[in-house]
């Protein structure tokens, strides 16, 4: 058992957040579960922790500053300040470039790259108080080597490393560590639905991945488990793959 921290995970009402609140919680730790579907994300509260103790869910969109500072408090107020934070929430899609209209770009933008600003802006104070404090991001395999049809949400999380790296130099003496997870080819509600769309062919990405088998969100829950340890106190500013060999 770890000692008891408080956790916030966005986009955590299915999916790889999902793992990763419940490994979290399975860790000893409190979470809060932000999700833009309110009941999606109270529903994975209750099966994560029935009593409502250990497991909260709220309906934020992290794009929304105020919504995100008024989860915040009510988190502080009822399981603790945070000081773990996984920036999980994101947007995709697949687009031909010429089609990529100025509304679809900033909406990539501003989930996936200034919500993950809003969220550590907002938490990050409360961090410089313990004295301690955890940040990882989720970013995407896709910024190794770029997707066709994904110049939108490629650019927005390549952001989020490079946003992450440079906070993780800031904080560092702050017992603050930042570092990154680019997921690749997870077995997710999203992937599915990519592959039904037939945007993604799940056969070829079995084919091109050296262990022979799509990740699981919960492979992605024990980086993140590592990363937010005691145990990794030494390690900032990285990008940890989680990918199955296919991108080095």
């Amino acid at each position: 058992m770890t000692d008891l921290r408080t956790a916030i995970v966005t986009g955590a009402a299915s999916g790889m957040g999902l793992a990763v609140a419940e490994r979290l919680v399975a860790d000893g730790h409190n979470v809060a579960i932000f999700d833009l579907n309110g009941e999606g994300a109270q529903a994975a509260a209750a099966k994560i922790d029935g009593k409502g103790d250990r497991a909260l869910g709220y309906q934020v969109d992290v794009t929304d500053r105020p919504a995100i500072e008024g989860a915040v408090r009510d988190v502080v107020d009822k399981i603790g300040p945070p000081t773990i934070l996984v920036n999980n929430a994101g947007l995709t899609g697949f687009q031909p470039f010429l089609d990529i209209t100025i509304e679809d770009w900033n909406a990539r933008i501003e989930v996936n790259l200034t919500g993950t600003f809003h969220c550590c802006q907002v938490v990050i104070p409360h961090m410089l108080d313990a004295g301690w404090g955890r940040i990882v991001n989720i970013s995407s395999s896709s910024t190794h080597g770029g997707v066709a049809r994904m110049t939108h949400y490629v650019a927005a999380k390549s952001g989020v490393n490079g946003f992450s790296k440079s906070l993780a130099l800031e904080f560092a003496g702050k017992g603050i560590t930042v570092n990154v997870i680019p997921p690749g080819f997870i077995d997710t509600p999203m992937l599915r639905r990519a592959a039904a769309e037939g945007s993604v062919s799940m056969e070829r990405s079995i084919a091109s991945t050296p262990v022979g088998r799509p990740g699981r969100p919960e492979d992605i829950a024990a980086a993140c488990a590592f990363l937010v340890s005691e145990e990794a106190s030494y390690i900032t500013g990285q990008i940890l793959g989680v990918n199955g060999g296919r991108n080095t």
